[in-house]
């Protein structure tokens, strides 16, 4: 399964194709997750275009796509969700109160009625992957989480269905956030492992964007470091244009 919000891209394609070397049938669902916005605004703007999806389904030979409405998802009466605790509390749990609520609860029930035996999602959203795999090993889910690589464009930026409202100069000043990243790996070959050292080298080259956090953390438990010889991943959040952006690299 490739569960998806629509607003299909290349990076979701290659998901697609991983989930097809792994299985022999591959679902891709398509629903944006009203419950996983703070802010309806972002909901109403969310981009969203199901035809241009199902072509890019079709064409990628893709056996099943589910396209719940919001009303057969969460019908007249719904009253559950479902809270992971821990990695869901920093960085996007504290600057998207209920987000992860609402993502853990979606996933739940996506898989649920799908019951896949593998699903596939993409290390950009590498908070989302570490709380869903949460979910799965602490509700006993009998489903292998498979996370794919980020897939970049031809200038370094994490492809994301968010990035086709980017004006061109705010892509242009987005492009600071892939190069931080690759300020903080070079670094790291360098012998740099303090966090604080990473962070600033991040921060940097970051420059003047509109940043809402830039941290060098532990990639198991999303936490402080308790040792610089362990590794690391640095995770990144900005907004551009009216844009918000996350990226992510792990150290090590």
């Amino acid at each position: 399964m490739v569960p998806t919000m629509g607003a299909l891209h290349v990076g979701h394609v290659s998901l697609i194709r991983r989930a097809q070397s792994i299985g022999a049938s591959v679902v891709v669902s398509i629903f944006v997750n009203p419950l996983q916005f703070g802010d309806s605004s972002d909901l109403a703007t969310y981009p969203s275009d199901i035809d241009r999806d199902l072509d890019i389904c079709r064409e990628t030979s893709v056996d099943l796509v589910w396209a719940p409405s919001v009303e057969h998802m969460y019908p007249s009466g719904f009253a559950t969700r479902v809270s992971v605790t821990g990695v869901s509390v920093p960085f996007e749990g504290h600057h998207r109160p209920g987000h992860f609520d609402g993502v853990a609860t979606v996933v739940t029930k996506l898989f649920s009625v799908v019951r896949p035996d593998t699903a596939v999602f993409g290390a950009k959203d590498f908070q989302q992957v570490a709380v869903i795999k949460r979910l799965t090993s602490d509700l006993g889910l009998p489903i292998t989480i498979d996370v794919a690589p980020t897939v970049r464009d031809h200038d370094g930026l994490a492809l994301s269905s968010r990035n086709v409202r980017l004006e061109p100069p705010a892509r242009t000043r987005a492009l600071a956030i892939p190069r931080s990243l690759r300020a903080a790996e070079d670094a790291w070959k360098s012998g740099v492992r303090s966090s604080r050292e990473l962070e600033a080298i991040v921060a940097t080259e970051l420059g003047d964007l509109d940043i809402e956090y830039a941290a060098v953390v532990d990639p198991s438990t999303l936490s402080e470091r308790t040792n610089d010889d362990d590794s690391a991943v640095v995770l990144v959040a900005a907004t551009v244009g009216g844009v918000r952006l996350i990226d992510n690299v792990v150290l090590g």
